[in-house]
């Protein structure tokens, strides 16, 4: 074994560990963040949506005019959706279900209200947009009740 080789075993044999940790705890964690992250975009936007009623019901009837239900419905179940789907984010319950009408929130501001004024029109909805897919895709991870569920109900299946 030449020196350049010898040198290049001792790296893996300390890089290999890493790895195997990272790839052990890293997922678990990213998943959890991620849940957490974009749960915390819209439980904030729910909050400040019961924090001043009166300017929310404004907002809904003149500013996020939705051209399907009523205002008042619109803004009751908005706000209601924004408020119980991050809980169920944050401890990973039904977390692919309550994924789904957050990105349907997301993609109408991006593409109904993001086409009808350019201040809808932003960019931070892709990324909520691509956590929410994330989500839904790979559900919500270890550090979650689904997967305790689903341990303790389905053995076997990941």
């Amino acid at each position: 074994m030449t020196d350049s080789q010898s040198l290049t075993a001792k790296i893996a044999s300390l890089y290999s560990p890493i790895i195997a940790k990272l790839e052990t705890f890293g997922p678990p964690v990213a998943d959890l963040a991620v849940r957490l992250w974009i749960g915390l975009m819209f439980f904030r936007s729910g909050l400040q949506k019961i924090g001043d009623w009166e300017s929310t019901l404004f907002l809904f009837e003149y500013e996020y005019a939705l051209p399907i239900i009523p205002f008042e419905l619109a803004a009751y179940f908005g706000t209601a959706a924004e408020l119980a789907m991050p809980i169920l984010l944050f401890i990973g319950l039904a977390s692919r279900l309550a994924a789904l009408p957050l990105l349907g929130m997301a993609l109408t501001i991006q593409f109904v209200l993001g086409a009808s004024s350019p201040a809808y029109n932003d960019y931070n909805h892709f990324a909520w947009m691509t956590f929410l897919l994330v989500i839904i895709a790979r559900g919500p991870g270890k550090l979650s009740i689904d997967h305790w569920l689903r341990q303790k109900f389905m053995p076997g299946q990941n």
